[in-house]
């Protein structure tokens, strides 16, 4: 969800975060040559359900781009894109994906020609009641 808030922050591109269990409700519809799909991969309990959720999503035609441990050698044959991390505990991984997703917005937006800066309509929350 944090990928998805900075990419329509500093890019203006529409993007939701789902868990990986929700894509068969909504999201999945949507799915087609045009739609772009970020799928954070690293090993987990519910791994082999985030990789059964790129092979769907691939079968729709969808552009996967995946975050995966830089060991995984199963993901770069489902994925057209792969952002390697390093392995870590399960419980630190977030800690570890969110910056990809942070320099994958911020790239995005550079290449848009935004200013990634100073953002349009944003304001700090403790500024504004």
């Amino acid at each position: 969800m944090e990928g998805a808030l900075k990419l329509k922050e500093i890019s203006y591109i529409h993007a939701e975060g789902y868990a990986a269990g929700e894509m068969k409700h909504g999201p999945i519809a949507l799915i087609d040559e045009s739609m772009p799909i970020v799928a954070i991969a690293v090993e987990s309990k519910i791994y082999k359900k985030i990789i059964s959720n790129i092979e769907e999503a691939k079968a729709r035609g969808g552009t996967i781009i995946a975050i995966a441990n830089e060991s995984d050698e199963e993901i770069r044959q489902k994925s057209d894109y792969v952002i390697y991390i390093p392995k870590t505990n399960e419980f630190v991984s977030p800690l570890m994906t969110v910056i990809p997703l942070q320099l994958l917005s911020y790239y995005i937006a550079a290449l848009l020609g935004c200013d990634v800066d100073q953002p349009r309509n944003l304001a700090k929350s403790v500024t504004v009641e």
